[in-house]
């Protein structure tokens, strides 16, 4: 059973897209998303100043953002100053008409910042929330692995990119190309009445040949002209443009070559290592791991812990086993080359590390870790970080200075305070002003 039939103006009507998603009263997505555009970079700045008052714990929690309100505001129509102008205030108990009004000093209770205003008006700062989505996306703006390369074509998931290949006779009528659709439609013009107009010119020649000879019979002018009047007909019936002539720009995706990335994770569980120093480490780590889940989906990431040995963990056991020991730093970075050699090795792959120890090591081994930097990682991997959670230097932290002074792609920092994670972390992977490279 088949239902009513559509006029042709039914049949090409638009679509209209509604959007019903949910917003909060009185709020509006669109409006909000408008908004979060405009002031993008005081909104980055405000998360920024709270990321430094808030726990690693819980940094992925939405915030009230704060933004100064002159840099927010708006031109809006409003009575100019001076005039007679007469006012009701309700609920006035305290003054009569005639009473003058002393001016607000600095310092009062209000809810505004700053002093008192010297012409009676102030301004608050515009205060609203930013969802946990939005917060870790302002946080994570600006960072970047760094000299991170597109190196192979993944066939899983793979990158692509939409580029132009000509035109073809079907598709999307916002795709037609106007200009090539009359440039066909007029050599179909030419090529189907072009015997026909050259027929034409001849007979109207003839024609107008006869027409002069007064001898001629008119027979033989009515006919010719009747021949004449056919070839107008049948050259009327080629149509200006035809569903045939239509072109419609073609374009094809084609992938690209996608970054194959694995980060170490390197973390100092030592007797020396005690509680503050170790929450330190996992402090940072937790933040490198949120950073990477987030923005580098097909990131692998390996976690060692290591004492006076080293051992591949897992994410919970890296983050809450409780196991320790001595300090021999140099069997983590023995592990991290073996891993490298026997998973990982490979053009195709950008290896990074990032060590975290308090720098307390034997004296023999923190040299044999800077040999194992300088002739077998360093020359592997795109970047490393090594950050120290303790702030006295010890013997490693002076021979990892010198892999640095020789290594532009060795970076090391200091963190003593959990105040010092977020900034030491931004410093370390901040996106470079040339963004990622490409091959």
């Amino acid at each position: 059973m088949t239902g009513p039939s559509k006029t042709p103006g039914e049949r090409n009507a638009l679509h209209q897209i509604i959007d019903r998603r949910l917003s909060g009263k009185n709020k509006s997505i669109g409006n909000r998303e408008r908004f979060l555009r405009r002031y993008r970079e005081q909104i980055r700045d405000a998360v920024r100043k709270a990321v430094g008052d808030r726990s690693i714990h819980n940094i992925e929690e939405g915030a009230d953002i704060s933004l100064p309100k002159r840099d927010v505001s708006e031109p809006v129509f409003h009575h100019g100053s001076g005039g007679n102008r007469e006012m009701v205030h309700p609920g006035n108990q305290e003054y009569v008409r005639g009473d003058r009004i002393p001016r607000p000093r600095g310092g009062g209770g209000g809810s505004g910042s700053g002093d008192a205003s010297p012409d009676g008006s102030g301004e608050d700062d515009f205060t609203f929330r930013i969802t946990r989505e939005e917060f870790m996306n302002y946080f994570f703006d600006d960072l970047a692995l760094p000299r991170l390369i597109r190196t192979q074509l993944l066939a899983d998931a793979p990158e692509w990119k939409t580029r132009r290949a000509g035109f073809i006779s079907e598709g999307n009528p916002t795709s037609l190309h106007v200009v090539r659709s009359m440039r066909v439609a007029l050599g179909r013009r030419i090529a189907m009445g072009g015997e026909a107009r050259l027929e034409l010119r001849r007979a109207e020649e003839h024609l107008r040949l006869l027409e002069q000879r007064p001898d001629t019979p008119a027979a033989e002018i009515d006919m010719l002209r009747a021949e004449v009047e056919e070839l107008r007909k049948r050259l009327g019936r080629v149509p200006f443009l035809d569903p045939f002539d239509l072109r419609f720009r073609h374009r094809i995706r084609e992938p690209l070559p996608t970054s194959k990335a694995v980060m170490f994770c390197l973390m100092d569980v030592s007797g020396s290592m005690d509680e503050a120093r170790k929450d330190l480490a996992k402090r940072f780590f937790i933040l490198l791991y949120l950073f990477l889940s987030r923005h580098y989906k097909q990131t692998d990431v390996v976690f060692i812990r290591h004492h006076t040995q080293a051992a591949e963990v897992q994410e919970d056991e890296f983050f809450h086993a409780t196991e320790s020991g001595g300090t021999v730093v140099s069997s983590a970075l023995t592990l991290m080359h073996q891993v490298i050699r026997e998973r990982y090795m490979g053009s195709e792959w950008n290896i990074y590390g990032a060590q975290a120890s308090d720098g307390d090591n034997w004296q023999q081994d923190s040299s044999k870790c800077r040999d194992i930097l300088e002739n077998k990682l360093l020359p592997l991997v795109r970047y490393f970080a090594y950050v120290q959670v303790a702030d006295e230097d010890q013997n490693l932290w002076e021979e990892y200075t010198r892999v640095r002074d020789a290594n532009a792609h060795f970076a090391m920092q200091k963190i003593v305070t959990p105040a010092q994670i977020f900034p030491v972390f931004r410093d370390l992977f901040r996106k470079s002003p040339n963004g990622v490279i490409t091959s």
